[in-house]
């Protein structure tokens, strides 16, 4: 089957070589070779060209646009155009390495729709914990996101998600939330939708270079959390 990867970047410049090193030693036994998608955010820095010096020796597609949108409407925009059979998508950062990929070949193969990478189940190995005041607000997160949104689901914003291309065309084609909150939303209209959601236990280190402005986005994908409950109530989905 064939897959699409989608990154999202922003004002990734210094981190953009050692991305596509990890992509020319991932895509080696690839046959045939995914479809990459680079999906710059409106990176005020030289992200673009950054890629563009690198020497890939792989073939990529770049979306490129101004002003900075947010997370989730850069993914909107690579997966909505993402031809794939599977699409995934993943950190700059590979706070989940790509060869954890290798993971969800099974669940791929039995054509499941969403399958989501776990930090919190058995055989998941976190590497190198965020700080506990992260954590602490990731735990809340996710709680509220299970009591308003998506019961049973363990790990929302782990950035490692596989999507069956019908399902990912459906939900991101219905997907209004541009910023943090995202992961609670595209999880939501999965459900929402009909399609079964699959945890996989997965590898992941902290990268402490991380794009969060913790006050700031935090608030944010709080607020968001009511956003898609209300959204919901007005038969926006």
């Amino acid at each position: 089957m064939s897959l699409s990867i989608v990154i999202p970047v922003y004002n990734e410049e210094e981190r953009m070589a050692e991305a596509v090193e990890a992509f020319k030693a991932f895509l080696l036994g690839f046959d045939p070779a995914p479809e990459i998608i680079f999906v710059d955010d409106g990176s005020t820095d030289r992200t673009a060209a950054a890629l563009s010096a690198a020497p890939a020796r792989f073939a990529y597609d770049l979306i490129s646009y101004r002003p900075n949108r947010g997370k989730g409407f850069a993914l909107k925009q690579g997966i909505l155009k993402a031809g794939g059979d599977y699409v995934l998508f993943l950190d700059v950062d590979m706070s989940t390495p790509l060869a954890e990929l290798a993971k969800f070949r099974e669940a791929m193969g039995r054509r499941a729709p969403v399958i989501i990478g776990s930090r919190k189940i058995k055989k998941s190995h976190v590497l190198k914990h965020q700080s506990p005041l992260r954590r602490k607000l990731g735990e809340g997160f996710s709680l509220l996101s299970n009591l308003l949104l998506v019961p049973g689901i363990t790990d929302f914003t782990c950035g490692f998600k596989v999507f069956r291309r019908d399902a990912a065309q459906r939900i991101f084609g219905a997907q209004r939330i541009e910023r943090w909150g995202f992961d609670a939303e595209i999880l939501f209209l999965a459900r929402r939708f009909g399609y079964a959601i699959e945890e996989i236990p997965v590898s992941w280190a902290n990268d402490e270079r991380t794009k969060v402005r913790l006050l700031k986005d935090v608030v944010r994908s709080f607020l968001d959390l009511l956003q898609i409950r209300l959204n919901a109530l007005l038969g926006k989905y």
